[in-house]
């Protein structure tokens, strides 16, 4: 499942993914991608992974760090700036929009496939 994540620098990407994975039951440090581009997490028996595109120029740079396979494999991936490798990204199944309203933020959610869909409805529906 893919998870796009839009919003501004500073709206709150890295810090929903954060509050995702504690809810997931992770615990110690959860760091930003923004370096390494990509941090992986094993959650029981779900494989995690939260990528970081913002320093990407180019879309091509992701097919040179041998990204694809996590796209089309098992898991949940959350990716922040998707918009910074083009087409390279498969469709997401979810997008989450930050955006920064006073001094809180709303959250706009999409879905982009059935999958996608199920997983909203089962989360306004909890």
């Amino acid at each position: 499942m893919l998870v796009a994540l839009r919003g501004d620098l500073g709206a709150g990407k890295t810090t929903l993914v954060r509050s995702v994975l504690r809810a997931l039951g992770v615990s110690g440090r959860i760091k930003s991608p923004t370096y390494p581009l990509l941090e992986t997490y094993n959650v029981s028996s779900l494989y995690f992974y939260h990528f970081d595109f913002y320093r990407i120029k180019d879309p091509s740079e992701l097919e040179d760090a041998g990204f694809r396979e996590y796209f089309s494999g098992p898991g949940l991936c959350f990716v922040e700036w998707p918009e910074r490798a083009g087409d390279w990204l498969p469709a997401p199944d979810v997008t989450l929009t930050l955006l920064v309203e006073d001094a809180g933020r709303t959250l706009l959610a999409a879905s982009g496939s059935d999958l996608g869909r199920e997983c909203l409805e089962r989360m306004y529906n909890a």
